[in-house]
């Protein structure tokens, strides 16, 4: 696999297009990017606080860094990254490999890459709480793992290793922490890759011979002095010996914030909300386990800490007057005055002079920035730039206000404005306004006319289609970063006693909501037409027909043409095209086509097919969609999809009609089975509550189907319990999707008629052969006779959580394994209790259904028909 392709000329251009600092050397540029805060995170521009600005101040004489590296969002230790941070004042940040695309979610229905995308901004909503900053690798999460082997082939070692490399040589840390034993455990095979990439990582880093196209004039190869293995309290086994670890008390109180920091990693880590990972505050001792991994000069003493040994001070600096440098900031330390901030401006300007005399590349702009950012604290200083809606199109105009507010006795001058991104004013490629006025309060208007050829919003790793276990990212320069930059930015030059800082806010959408008040959201750059089909897989069985919405959406004001869908063989719809007006921007249209299977041949199996949709605008041809993925823990995000449907023509029977369905989190499962003909009752808390043995609202349906996790996460639902079983025992069918008996919610309350306890056994290979072992049994054979060729096709995995133990009055009728590995038997249990029947699955069937596959609909209808036929059967 190409590595990095860093080039110092082809990096320079690349970040002066990505960022627009085309006045800027492509050293200090290739700098910028790593020390610059993420991009904006639809809220107004934070203003610290006198305790806040304290705190950085005395970050100021800190020039040290650790680099903290796991697996996927959620596995950092935030009570070490919030003491690190706050207490240490080191500059410290998370690589997480992953962005958690393939884990659960249980805050909405975003599965894969657009769950990737929530759990991006949860990792960095939980950074701006505890401090560090988050970087990233382009490896996938691709489900469960059993082995690092499996894990680095499917990822591709060499690849995700240069990445890891090339985070810690624009990062530098001192230290580099793992969150788990490179050495082979049981755990998930994605755990145990990180810590051995870590490791290897630690050793390359320094290599000039290691991938020597990432080397420039600022990225250099970088030797960190101690890598650890971190051990938390709660994976301690009892009686474990730990006699070779350094202890570490972690959770100090701050006077200044009034807070602990194990406080502050509890908010932190409760940001993982579709994780289900809020968790309570804790305000004693928290105690944290290192094992030293490698070292490049031996430590004085494990006694002295993680830490002991390291200079952190300005002492390090191999130049001459570091201690200049020290006494300034000792000085802005003393000068510093809550009430009166803005008088050790003077002072911080002098520490910036200062700072032009260190030789270190890297922490010259790093401690830069935060001299900025402290002069326009102190200043009480706010700016930001607006606009009056949140999308535009390439080519587009869109008015910006740019406002500035000193809010302090500190002379400050806007001298100049740049409006990235685009033109404004009459000249052709113009894009400054020159204020020079003493700044008070500003408000400047301009009409911003969008470049033609700017790109469309989305998140940078998915803007081409993956690899199976890597993002592809044609820019190497955005290898690592969690988010790239806005398109739409101002940047803001204010002269502050003779020296000029340039700070950059991007343009966003205010608003405010009657309920939650003022409001921020990015202002994207959308296409022309967004083209969205209503669903993204459309089931066809029994070479049957099903209408298909397409809503088409103006991203300007009149936009006309023709939408066209391009039907793959075997498949037609009718119209072929329809024409399409919109007068006003955002304008809406729903077209409806009819999509028809042909009849397929006796004997074959499924049909598929990619049918795609097409808007024609004059000459443009238009096939994506904007996404918006809207949860209030987090920015709105925009992801584009391609215009594209999932067409399946396979032959399936059904036994009975009406199904109630209780949904578990992010469940999809109920609108699969809508597609396939069954009427679906969707059966909340409301319904669950008023549930009784004996209840008549349950007898109407031929089966009821508990969805994922749902005795997990509703108290109602366990409630129930009872008058579920009642309902199966007087004739009706039960089926209950997977559950887990672990932090979520222990299963105290029985799920089934007899006993059975749910494990953590999984099988992950999703092309795992199946065994029938009771190939006569009902669910095997009615109404659909289940072959091997019903589990071709399956995502991601066979299935999770099966039975572990389970009473002999439960039958199974399948087993699988993963490659070396024991028969699992526990996917699929059946059982009789009186006149109706119990099933558990583990199989995946809520991935599998959305995506398509076909024998999932026919194994999943057979599961649905296991009592025999229900009171609606056909």
């Amino acid at each position: 696999m190409r590595g990095p392709i860093l080039a110092l000329s082809i990096l320079g251009e690349a970040l002066a297009r990505r960022r627009r600092l085309v006045s800027l050397p492509p050293i200090l540029a290739i700098l910028l990017s790593a020390t610059m805060p993420s991009p904006a995170n639809a809220n107004p521009p934070s203003q610290p606080n006198a305790a806040q600005i304290q705190l950085a101040l005395r970050r100021l004489g800190v020039v040290g860094s650790v680099l903290y590296v796991a697996a996927h969002p959620d596995d950092e230790n935030t009570n070490l990254l919030a003491y690190l941070a706050n207490e240490k004042q080191l500059r410290t940040a998370y690589l997480s490999l992953t962005r958690g695309d393939g884990g659960q979610n249980l805050i909405g229905a975003e599965q894969g890459t657009d769950l990737g995308v929530i759990r991006t901004q949860e990792l960095l909503a939980a950074r701006r709480v505890d401090g560090a900053e988050q970087f990233f690798t382009r490896a996938r999460d691709f489900g469960y793992s059993k082995s690092p082997e499996e894990t680095l082939r499917i990822w591709g070692r060499e690849a995700v290793l240069a990445d890891v490399v090339w985070v810690i040589r624009r990062f530098r840390p001192d230290v580099v922490v793992t969150s788990f034993s490179p050495e082979v455990t049981d755990t998930h095979g994605h755990h145990t890759a990180s810590a051995q990439l870590a490791l290897a990582a630690f050793q390359a880093a320094g290599d000039p011979s290691f991938h020597p196209e990432q080397l420039s004039g600022a990225v250099t190869p970088w030797q960190a002095r101690r890598i650890f293995w971190n051990r938390s309290a709660w994976s301690i086994k009892p009686d474990e010996d730990l006699s070779d670890f350094i202890k570490l008390d972690v959770n100090a109180y701050n006077p200044l914030l009034g807070i602990s920091y194990g406080e502050m990693a509890a908010e932190s880590r409760s940001m993982h909300k579709s994780q289900g990972f809020g968790v309570a505050r804790a305000r004693g001792p928290i105690v944290e386990y290192f094992k030293l991994l490698a070292e490049t000069e031996p430590m004085s003493s494990p006694a002295d800490g993680v830490l002991g040994g390291l200079d952190f001070s300005w002492a390090r600096m191999k130049m001459k007057g570091p201690a200049a440098i020290r006494r300034l900031i000792e000085k802005a330390q003393r000068e510093f005055s809550p009430e009166a901030p803005h008088k050790v401006i003077s002072t911080l300007l002098g520490i910036e002079r200062a700072l032009a005399a260190v030789p270190d590349d890297l922490w010259r702009a790093k401690k830069q920035a935060e001299i900025r950012d402290l002069v326009l604290a102190c200043a009480g200083l706010f700016a930001e730039a607006t606009a009056p809606d949140y999308r535009v199109v390439p080519g587009g105009s869109i008015e910006v206000t740019a406002a500035a507010i000193n809010r302090s006795a500190a002379k400050i001058e806007l001298r100049d404005l740049r409006f990235l991104g685009g033109e404004v004013g009459d000249q052709p490629g113009s894009s400054e306004v020159h204020v020079r006025q003493a700044l008070g309060i500003a408000e400047i208007k301009r009409t911003l006319r969008v470049a033609a050829d700017a790109p469309l919003d989305t998140p940078y790793w998915l803007a081409l289609p993956p690899e199976p276990g890597r993002f592809r990212v044609p820019d190497a320069t955005r290898i690592g970063l969690p988010m790239a930059d806005p398109w739409l930015c101002v940047e803001f030059t204010f002269a502050v006693g003779g020296h000029s800082l340039t700070i950059t806010r991007p343009v966003e959408f205010k608003w405010t909501d009657p309920v939650a008040g003022e409001r921020y959201r990015p202002v994207e750059v959308t296409p022309t037409v967004s083209v969205r089909p209503r669903a993204g897989v459309v089931m066809l069985p029994n070479g049957g027909a099903r209408a298909l919405s397409v809503r088409v959406t103006a991203g300007a004001a009149g936009v006309s043409g023709t939408l066209r869908l391009e039907a793959p063989s075997g498949f037609s719809v009718t119209p072929a095209m329809a024409p399409f007006a919109l007068a006003d921007k955002g304008a809406e249209a729903e077209l409806t086509f009819q999509v028809q299977a042909a009849p397929l041949p006796a004997h074959t199996g499924p049909a598929s097919g990619i049918l795609r949709v097409v808007a024609e605008v004059g000459t443009a041809h238009f096939s994506q969609w904007v996404d918006h993925i809207e949860h209030d823990h987090i920015p709105v995000q925009v992801v584009l999809a391609s215009s594209e449907v999932h067409l399946v023509d396979f032959a399936i029977a059904r036994q009975g009609g009406k199904i109630g369905y209780i949904p578990g989190p992010g469940d999809e499962v109920a609108a699969c089975l809508r597609q396939i003909g069954y009427e679906v009752t969707l059966l909340g808390d409301e319904v669950l509550a008023g549930l009784v043995p004996g209840s008549p609202a349950l007898a109407r349906f031929d089966a009821v189907v508990v969805g994922v996790r749902a005795f997990n996460t509703s108290a109602k639902l366990r409630a129930a319990q009872p008058a579920l079983m009642a309902y199966v025992q007087t004739g009706g069918t039960l089926v209950v999707q997977y559950n887990t008996n672990n932090r979520l919610a222990p299963l105290a309350t029985p799920i089934g008629p007899f006993p059975f306890e749910i494990g953590s056994k999984r099988v992950t290979d999703e092309q795992a052969g199946v065994s029938f072992t009771a190939p006569d049994q009902r669910l095997l054979n009615v109404p659909n006779h289940i072959t091997a060729r019903d589990f071709e096709g399956w995502i991601q995995e066979r299935g999770l959580y099966f039975a572990a133990t389970w009473d002999p009055r439960y039958q199974t009728v399948l087993s699988m394994s993963d490659p070396g590995e024991p028969s699992q038997a526990g996917g699929l249990l059946w059982t009789r209790y009186g006149k109706g029947a119990f099933v558990y699955t583990g199989l995946a069937l809520f991935r599998q259904l959305p995506a398509g596959v076909p024998g999932a609909y026919r194994l999943f209808a057979n599961l649905l028909a296991a009592g025999g036929p229900g009171p609606n059967a056909r």
